[in-house]
C-alpha cells in the first residue's frame, strides 16, 4: 500500500477535464468530463492517510473518506463504492454539488501544506458513476415487514434519504410532494449545468422499484391535513425543506421584471425537461436579450447568474453587500462564473429599482465599506456616501435567501410548534416535533443549507423514527 499512496509531492492535484467557458456558456450540460480509471486511481493515491483524517471529520456524513480514495488507488473499486455508499444515500450528488472547497477538501492535511487537496469530489462522483456504468448499484432490498407505514413529506433529499433508510428497514413507506417529479430542490432548484437530472431520476427510480410510494402533486393542507396523514401512518417524517422567499425592501421592487430566484430557476429547470412553461414562453422568466442583475452571493445566485449567461442574457451582473473574501456562496462557483462572463459588484448593495411598475429598466446600487464586526462575527456593510451607481437591468433576480412556510397554518397543525425563525421545532436526540409520532428534518429545522446535511439529517431521522417505532409501549398498544 505504502507504494500506492502518499503521492501528493510527485504527483500534483488534478481535476477532471472542464469545458472551456466559450462551450460550455450555451448549453445546460455538466461542465465537468468524467475522470478516466487512471486518472481518478492517480489523484486517489495522493492521500496521506492521515491518522486524524480531517476530510472525514469535517463532512456531514463522516465519509470513509481516506478508506476508499486508498481503494481507489489500489484498483478496488467495487469495494471503494459499497464503503463510499455505505455512509451516504447519494453519494454522486455529493460529488458533484458539495462545496468540497468548505469541507472535505478544504480541510484536506495535503491542502494545507500546501501541496493541494486530494481531488474528493470528482473521486466520489467518479466512484458512483462507475457504479451504475457497472451495475454494481443493487435494487433497493426491503427488510421484513414490520406492518408499520411511514409517511414522509417532501421528496427533497432529506426525504429520499430517509424513506431509503425505512424501506430498508421493512416499513411501508409512502413520500408526498407538491410537485410532479420527486428530487425537490436537486430536480427543480440546482440547474442542470451543476446536476443532470438523469442522476436524480435514476436514484428516486430505484426507491419507487424498491417499493417505496410516491403521492406527487400533493399538498399537505390542500389534499390531506397533518392529522389525516397521522391517521394513515404510524409516523409522519416533516422533509419539505425551505421555500419562502426573502424579499427585497427597496423602492420599485415590485415592478414587473422582478422576481424570485427560485421562480426562475424552476422556470428554467422545467423547461429543460420539456415541460410548457408559459412565464418562460413569454419571456418574464427568460433571460434571453435582457440585461440582468442578481442580488445575492450565496450558492442560489451562482445558480441563476450561470443559467441567465446559458439563456443569452446581453449582459449578467452580480450585486453582493460584502466582499468576495466573505461571500458566502461556492469559490469555486464565483470563479465559473467569471469564466462565463459574468461581471461581479462586490461591496454593492440595491437601493432601487429603476423603471416602472411595468418595467424595470436598472439598479440604483450604494457602495459600500466592510465596518464593525456584528454579533457573529462578520463585519457589518456600511454604506460610503455620495457613491451610488447604475447597471441596466430589465431582469432583476432576487436571490436573497429563503425562510421557511408558515407550516402551522399551512398544515392545519396549530400544535406544531415552531422557533421565532419559523423552522420546526424538533427535540435534538430523538428528532421529535411537539405533535407525538411526528418527526422533522433537513432545512425546515436546521434553516437553509447544504444537501449533505439534509442527508444527514434524513439518515438521521430515519433512524429515530425506527427508534420510536421499535419501543415496547407501542407495539404493545397495537
Amino acid at each position: 500500500m505504502a507504494e500506492r499512496m502518499l503521492k501528493f509531492t510527485t504527483t500534483p492535484k488534478a481535476t477532471p477535464a472542464k469545458r472551456a467557458a466559450e462551450t460550455r456558456s450555451h448549453d445546460f450540460h455538466e461542465i465537468y468530463a468524467d475522470f478516466i480509471d487512471a486518472k481518478a486511481a492517480e489523484q486517489a493515491s495522493r492521500c496521506s492517510q492521515c491518522g486524524i483524517p480531517f476530510c472525514q471529520t469535517h463532512c456531514p456524513l463522516h465519509n470513509n473518506i481516506p478508506d476508499w480514495l486508498r481503494m481507489t488507488a489500489e484498483g478496488r473499486l467495487e469495494e471503494a463504492y459499497e464503503l463510499s455508499q455505505a455512509t451516504n444515500s447519494m453519494p454522486e450528488v455529493c460529488g458533484r454539488i458539495c462545496p468540497q472547497d468548505r469541507l472535505c477538501e478544504g480541510s484536506c492535511t495535503i491542502e494545507q501544506s500546501g501541496h493541494g487537496t486530494v481531488t474528493i469530489g470528482a473521486v466520489e462522483r467518479y466512484l458512483t458513476d462507475k457504479a451504475w456504468e457497472m451495475g454494481w448499484v443493487a435494487p433497493l432490498k426491503p427488510g421484513p415487514a414490520r406492518g408499520r407505514s411511514v409517511g414522509v413529506v417532501g421528496a427533497g433529499p432529506a426525504g429520499l434519504a430517509a424513506a431509503e433508510r425505512l424501506r430498508e428497514a421493512g416499513y411501508a413507506v409512502t413520500v408526498y410532494d407538491r410537485h410532479d417529479r420527486a428530487g425537490g430542490l436537486l430536480i427543480y432548484g440546482i440547474p442542470s449545468f451543476k446536476l443532470e437530472k438523469e442522476v436524480v431520476d435514476r436514484r428516486t427510480r430505484r426507491l419507487a422499484e424498491g417499493g417505496v410510494e410516491f403521492r406527487l402533486n400533493f399538498e399537505v393542507g390542500r389534499d390531506a391535513t397533518l392529522d389525516e396523514l397521522r391517521e394513515r401512518h404510524d409516523a409522519v417524517l416533516l422533509a419539505v425543506g425551505v421555500y419562502a422567499a426573502r424579499d427585497l425592501t427597496a423602492p420599485g421592487a415590485g415592478s414587473a421584471g422582478v422576481t424570485a430566484a427560485l421562480d426562475y430557476l424552476i422556470a428554467s429547470n422545467r423547461k429543460g425537461l420539456g415541460d410548457t412553461v408559459p412565464e418562460f414562453d413569454s419571456g418574464a422568466l427568460n433571460a434571453e436579450g435582457r440585461d440582468v442583475v442578481v442580488i445575492g452571493g450565496g450558492d442560489t445566485a451562482m445558480d441563476c447568474v450561470r443559467t441567465a449567461v446559458r439563456q443569452g442574457a446581453t449582459s449578467v451582473a452580480c450585486l453582493y453587500r460584502r466582499d468576495r473574501a466573505n461571500m458566502p456562496g461556492s469559490v469555486r462557483e464565483v470563479a465559473h462564473a467569471e469564466e462565463e462572463g459574468v461581471v461581479f459588484e462586490w461591496l454593492a448593495a440595491p437601493r432601487a429599482v429603476s423603471g416602472d411598475a411595468g418595467r424595470a429598466t436598472g439598479v440604483r446600487a450604494a457602495r459600500m465599506r466592510l465596518g464593525a464586526p456584528d454579533p457573529s462575527g462578520r463585519q457589518t456593510p456600511e454604506e460610503v456616501e455620495g457613491a451610488d451607481f447604475e447597471l441596466p437591468a430589465s431582469l432583476v433576480i432576487k436571490a436573497l435567501g429563503f425562510d421557511p412556510e408558515n407550516l402551522p397554518e399551512a398544515f392545519a397543525a396549530p400544535d406544531l410548534a415552531v422557533t421565532r425563525w419559523g423552522t420546526v421545532k424538533a427535540d435534538l436526540r430523538s428528532m421529535m416535533t411537539s405533535i407525538p409520532g411526528v418527526f422533522a428534518a433537513g432545512d425546515i429545522v436546521r434553516g437553509a443549507s447544504l444537501v449533505v446535511w439534509a442527508i444527514r439529517d434524513g439518515r438521521d431521522a430515519a433512524d429515530a423514527i425506527h427508534a420510536y417505532l421499535s419501543q415496547p409501549a407501542l407495539a404493545a398498544a397495537e
